[in-house]
């Protein structure tokens, strides 16, 4: 699997990143910077180093086999099981603590074990000309390089388990709806990082500094205060390195998820309300379980503000047909017929939901035409039609008022500009094809239609067929001829009535 083929390989770099500068870096420059060896000595050390090195990797490699084994298993395996999904998580998590005992454990052994008996040999053989006592010391110095290694294996390691993480809670949500946690013992607190990773960087370099000027004064002594201070320069420089080192990768693994928590709440700010995926085993893990619960109660209460402004627009049109019997359910049923052809153009969804409520108001500005010539039975008077042909223009002017916020201020359109007609004679302004907004095009031809098909107290509505043709006469001239191909073919295969 790709996941875990990737895991691996920067595991790999991990280890030689980790290996560079705790062995063969700064145990390398301690050992051949502090003794004064002979030519002879540096190959037999370097041999030395070199099998040491090769037995570590081996003892390392097989407690990293027993250690990979669940998460390897877990992602090999088909149809995996809960428990053995649970079982990976709690290794994924765990492996920075498991790698840290890998290098204190098989990597330490393996590697000092095997370079005290072979310099023993080489002393005992009188190829390496220096004290048996010097094995004691370069054990201590080999179990700070261990510290060393093992701190720095910590924190990369920490980078690289993210992606498993993720893996394993997403394939237990979805195959089994469960929700991984982590038990308390496995948890590794903040504190406890910051209080080892602050003993390490203040005291490890200075016990390392120690022990060398141990056998460089005391074992060796007759040199100068010059070849003093250019030997401790050097050691000062890696000391110095690698405080700074450690400290950047504190700081990145502190930093990271803070990071996270500051980019998604910035998302919130604009709206995009997403929970974060906690991957974290530390506090961290508490404050984005905290953020999540506030997103996810945000958007509780923004479903329930949108299921009563929804109810508050097809009430609110309920109430304006109300004042008139003879087009009762007029705007519900606009609505209806305008998502349909906008679901058939292609809009998204937000822009339907906001098609649809300027539908169900496209009507409001009726409230302030008088009943006189609103619930008029017969032919309206050239002044009484003005009167009428004012109400988008009411009606746009009333939602003005009301300080509509800025997600809702699209639908001011559709209300104004629904009689407008595509060659340009219709009102209030006249405007003509792509000029006249999107939502007026549409809601021009769903209200049409309704018109047509609905009952009058002067007339009953005519059959469907026939207001069908009427549109597609009106192609080009009333309405915009695509939504009227796409309302035809919608009322043609779904029988809209």
């Amino acid at each position: 699997m790709i996941i875990l083929k990737e895991f691996q390989k920067r595991m790999i770099v991990n280890y030689i990143i980790g290996s560079l500068i705790a062995v063969f870096g700064v145990g390398s420059t301690f050992i051949f910077h502090t003794l004064e060896l002979s030519q002879e000595e540096v190959y037999f050390l370097l041999l030395v180093m070199f099998i040491s090195v090769g037995v570590m990797i081996l003892a390392e490699f097989f407690a990293y086999k027993q250690h990979i084994y669940p998460i390897k298993l877990s992602l090999t395996t088909e149809n995996p099981s809960l428990t053995l999904i649970k079982e990976a998580y709690r290794s994924a998590h765990r492996f920075p603590l498991m790698t840290v005992q890998r290098i204190l454990g098989p990597h330490l052994l393996g590697l000092s074990i095997t370079a005290s008996v072979l310099t023993w040999v080489f002393i005992d053989l009188h190829y390496i000309q220096f004290p048996y006592s010097y094995i004691g010391l370069a054990w201590a110095g080999a179990i700070l390089v261990g510290i060393i290694h093992a701190m720095i294996e910590f924190f990369l390691s920490q980078r690289i388990i993210q992606p498993l993480v993720t893996h394993f809670m997403r394939i237990a949500n979805q195959s089994y709806g469960v929700t991984l946690t982590l038990a308390k013992k496995d948890v590794i607190s903040l504190q406890k990082k910051l209080l080892i990773s602050s003993i390490f960087i203040a005291i490890i370099p200075i016990v390392l500094f120690i022990l060398a000027s141990e056998v460089r004064t005391n074992r060796q002594p007759g040199h100068t205060p010059e070849d003093f201070w250019a030997w401790a320069s050097v050691l000062l420089m890696v000391i110095i390195f690698l405080a700074i080192y450690c400290s950047l990768l504190l700081y990145e693994n502190i930093k990271r998820p803070i990071d996270t928590l500051l980019t998604s709440m910035k998302k919130v700010q604009k709206g995009h309300l997403e929970t974060i995926e906690n991957i974290y085993s530390d506090e961290f893990s508490h404050l984005i379980n905290g953020f999540n619960h506030m997103v996810l109660g945000i958007q509780e209460r923004d479903q329930q503000n949108e299921e009563m402004l929804d109810r508050f627009f097809t009430i609110f049109a309920a109430t304006l047909d109300a004042r008139d019997p003879y087009t009762a359910g007029h705007s519900i049923r606009v609505a209806e017929y305008t998502v349909k052809i906008a679901e058939a153009y292609g809009l998204s969804l937000s822009e339907i939901d906001l098609v649809r409520k300027s539908a169900l108001l496209h009507d409001i500005g009726k409230i302030g035409i008088r009943d006189a010539v609103l619930l008029k039975e017969g032919k309206l008077t050239d002044e009484e039609f003005e009167q009428i042909k004012k109400h988008p223009v009411i009606g746009a002017k009333i939602l003005e008022q009301v300080n509509l916020p800025n997600d809702l201020k699209s639908i001011l359109p559709g209300v104004k500009y629904h009689h407008e007609r595509y060659d340009g004679n219709g009102y209030p302004e006249r405007l003509s094809g792509d000029n006249i907004p999107l939502y007026g095009r549409m809601m021009a031809v769903a209200d049409a239609y309704d018109a047509m098909t609905s009952d009058r107290p002067y007339r009953k509505g005519m059959p469907i067929e026939k207001a069908l043709t009427i549109l597609e006469e009106g192609k080009g001239t009333q309405w915009d001829p695509a939504f009227v191909d796409l309302f035809v073919q919608e009322i043609t295969k779904q029988a809209i009535i």
